[in-house]
């Protein structure tokens, strides 16, 4: 599944989301479905794991619940 962002595109499967960001440095960031934690409200994906800290901001909810229902993971409210 591709989902479209203000700031680029992601890339989600089953088993990793990939994460494009447009613009001139052509930014790419990965991780795998089990490092990864949406953050819902924010609009927030985050994603720890060895040797991996990134977070990124979507542009709204139904873009989270897009990626959710795709990778299969449920949204974190705090």
């Amino acid at each position: 599944m591709i989902i479209t962002f203000s700031q680029g595109k992601i890339i989600a499967t089953q088993h990793e989301v990939v994460i494009r960001i447009d613009g001139s440095c052509r930014m790419m960031m990965q991780a795998q479905v089990d490092e990864l934690t949406l953050i819902g409200g924010a609009n927030v994906i985050t994603a720890v794991g060895s040797g991996l800290n990134w977070s990124i901001k979507l542009d709204t909810d139904e873009q989270l619940q897009q990626l959710a229902t795709e990778i299969g993971i449920a949204i974190t409210h705090y």
